[in-house]
């Protein structure tokens, strides 16, 4: 009779283990996905800066300093090797968000200093540039909300029953994710068009 009880309970457990393991494997392709977005994104941004910098160049050449910071964040960025595995890292997504968020903070100074030129502002070429940047900040911030929710949505599977013991059997670790002060904010894009420029970028100018 014990036997029978335990032989009853595992057949009532199997097609609740079977849906809980297709659960999981379903959040971990959509963190993949997600993720796969992310760095499709921040590709495309990297992709725009050369031509971006050169544009600026063209106009306002003695702004050196901000120019080479844009070029610095970028071979940063660049220089981070991305692999399946990083998503999984915390250390090296750590890294890769921060090189982003400094090519981030690059990018919003150069379109600072673009407000001091009225000639570059005016350019075709820039203005197409600017426009496709704050188009693709736009795209980064949705990716990265995307990113963060599903993320959010498998770690809570693999930690609630029965999921927390599929994810036992089968290898599923928790995945580490964005680290964001107010994860409202990730839904907005940086601003990068100024109509004002601030007190001390003007006096730096002069």
């Amino acid at each position: 009779m014990k036997w029978f009880r335990v032989l009853l309970m595992c057949c009532m457990l199997a097609p609740l283990a079977g849906c809980g393991y297709n659960a999981i494997q379903s959040s971990d392709e959509d963190v993949n996905a997600a993720w796969s977005e992310v760095l499709n994104q921040y590709q495309r941004r990297a992709d725009l800066v050369p031509n971006l910098a050169a544009t600026v160049k063209g106009y306002a050449s003695h702004e050196e300093r901000v120019l080479t910071e844009v070029a610095s964040a970028r071979a940063r960025v660049g220089s981070v090797q991305v692999t399946p595995e990083m998503a999984k890292d915390p250390a090296a997504l750590a890294a890769f968000d921060q090189r982003q968020g400094e090519l981030s903070s690059a990018l919003s100074r150069l379109m600072v200093v673009s407000e001091r030129y009225p000639e570059l502002k005016a350019n075709e070429g820039f203005r197409d540039l600017r426009t496709q940047l704050e188009g693709t900040e736009n795209r980064i911030a949705v990716a990265r909300g995307r990113y963060i929710k599903t993320v959010q949505h498998y770690n809570v599977q693999i930690r609630q029953f029965p999921g927390v013991v599929i994810a036992r059997i089968f290898g599923y670790q928790p995945r580490p994710n964005f680290s964001v002060a107010n994860e409202a904010a990730i839904s907005t894009a940086p601003t990068l068009d100024f109509s004002a420029q601030p007190t001390n970028a003007n006096a730096a100018g002069q």
